[in-house]
C-alpha cells in the first residue's frame, strides 16, 4: 500500500499536472488527495468517455495528463481510446481500478464480467498496461516505464489498481456552488434557414483571430474546414462524436490566455450532453462553443436528429454557462466572434443541410493534425 502524495509528487515531477476522473471506491483516497491538492488540477467528468477526451486536451495543449476511473466504465471509453487517442497519437496515462478481479476478493455482482477482461479489454485497444504500484519504491519506475512507453509510441498507456493499493486519504474541500447566472434570453424567430454550414464555417474562420485554436466536431464540419483553408490552429475531429467539447475544455484549462472555439453539431452534443454540465461548472473564460444545428445526422445519410424539439441554449445556461447567445444571421455571428471572449460562451445557429460537391478529405493525417496543434500552441 502507497500514499496518494507519493504518486502524484512523483508523477508531477514528470510533468503530470492534470487529472480528469470518475470515482471509484478503489479511488477514493488518490481521487481525494488530488482533489484537495493545490498545485494539481483535477476536474470530475461525467463519464469516463469524457475523462479522456478532457484529458486528451490537455495532453494537446502540453500538459501530461491522467484519466483515472472504474473499470466497469471502461466501456464509455472505448470510443475515444481507440478513434481519438489511437487515431491523432494522444498519450495520456490511465488509471483503471480492478473491480471483480477473479482472484480478488468477492465483489457486487456486476463488476464479474468485466472483471474477468479488464486486462483483455486493454490489450484489444492496444493499450499496454502494468499494476498500479503497491510499494513506494516501485513508484518512480513503474511511472518511467509508463512514461517512457508514452513518449516513443504517443499512445495511452495504463495502470491497473488493485483494493486496497493506497492509503485512505480523507477529503477536506467541497466544491464551490456556482449556481447559473446567464441571462437566457427567447431565441429569435426563425422564419427561414439562410445559410449552410459551410458558409458559417467560411465567417467564424474569417473572423478567427490567428491565436485562436479552432476544433472542428466530427462528420462534415471538419472536412468543410479544411477545404475553406487548411491551418496550423484547426483540429479536424474525426470519430470520438460528441467528445471535441471534453477537448475544447482540456485545452482551455491548460491554456487560459489563449481563445479556444469549440465548432459542434446537434447530432454530436445530443450523444454527450452531459458534456455541457461539466464544462458549465469548470466555466473557463476563454472557451467559445458554436452549435452549428442542421437538425440532422449529415455524414450518415441525413437521418434527423429531435434538436428541432430542444432548446439547447436554456440547457447550456442551465448547465452554467455564463453567456448564451441564439442568432439567426451570418453578420450575427461574425459580430460574436470578433468580439473579445471573457466568459463561457455558447452561441447556437440553425443551418441547411447541404454538402459542398466534391468535398475533399483531408490530405494531412489525424497524427500530423495532432502534432502540427501541439507545436502551434507551444509557438505561442
Amino acid at each position: 500500500m502507497i500514499k496518494a502524495e507519493d504518486f502524484v509528487q512523483i508523477a508531477k515531477e514528470k510533468g503530470f499536472g492534470l487529472y480528469a476522473g470518475v470515482p471509484c471506491s478503489f479511488l477514493k483516497p488518490f481521487i481525494n488527495y488530488v482533489i484537495d491538492s493545490p498545485d494539481i488540477q483535477y476536474v470530475g467528468a461525467a463519464n469516463e468517455g469524457e475523462a479522456v477526451a478532457i484529458a486528451a486536451g490537455a495532453e494537446l495543449a502540453g500538459m501530461r495528463s491522467v484519466a483515472m476511473f472504474q473499470n466497469s466504465g471502461l466501456g464509455n471509453a472505448v470510443n475515444p481510446l481507440t478513434s481519438l487517442h489511437q487515431i491523432f497519437n494522444i498519450p495520456i496515462l490511465l488509471i483503471v481500478t480492478w473491480r471483480g478481479e477473479p482472484e480478488g476478493a468477492v465483489d457486487e455482482p456486476q463488476h464479474k464480467l468485466m472483471g474477468a477482461i479488464t486486462p483483455q479489454l486493454l490489450e484489444l485497444m492496444q493499450i499496454p498496461w502494468a499494476y498500479f504500484p503497491t510499494e513506494t519504491d516501485q513508484i518512480e519506475p513503474t511511472l518511467a516505464q509508463a512514461l517512457e512507453f508514452m513518449v516513443e509510441h504517443q499512445r495511452p498507456y495504463a495502470l491497473v489498481m488493485k483494493k486496497g493499493s493506497v492509503e485512505s486519504v480523507s477529503l477536506n474541500s467541497r466544491l464551490a456552488l456556482k449556481p447559473p447566472s446567464a441571462i437566457l434570453e427567447a431565441a429569435p424567430a426563425l422564419t427561414d434557414i439562410k445559410y449552410s454550414r459551410q458558409e458559417l464555417l467560411h465567417v467564424i474562420q474569417a473572423a478567427s483571430q490567428p491565436a485562436d485554436i479552432l476544433l472542428a466536431t466530427t462528420g462534415y464540419s471538419g472536412r468543410e474546414l479544411y477545404a475553406l483553408e487548411d491551418r496550423n490552429n484547426q483540429f479536424y475531429m474525426v470519430g470520438s462524436m460528441g467528445c471535441i467539447s471534453s477537448i475544447g475544455l482540456g485545452i482551455a484549462l491548460v491554456r487560459p490566455t489563449q481563445r479556444v472555439i469549440v465548432i459542434d453539431g446537434d447530432g454530436a452534443m445530443l450523444m454527450r450532453m452531459s458534456a455541457l454540465a461539466i464544462i458549465g461548472y469548470e466555466r473557463p473564460p476563454n472557451l467559445l462553443h458554436i452549435l452549428l444545428d442542421n437538425q440532422c445526422h449529415e455524414s450518415t445519410g441525413g437521418q434527423s436528429t429531435v434538436s428541432h424539439s430542444i432548446d439547447f441554449g436554456a440547457i447550456a445556461a442551465a448547465s452554467g454557462y455564463e453567456k448564451v447567445v441564439h442568432v439567426n444571421t451570418a453578420q450575427e455571428v461574425q459580430t460574436v466572434i470578433e468580439s473579445t471572449t471573457e466568459q463561457l460562451t455558447f452561441l447556437q445557429v440553425k443551418t441547411k443541410p447541404g454538402i459542398p460537391d466534391k468535398l475533399p478529405r483531408p490530405k494531412i493525417t489525424p497524427p500530423e493534425v495532432a502534432q502540427r496543434l501541439r507545436q502551434f500552441i507551444q509557438q505561442l
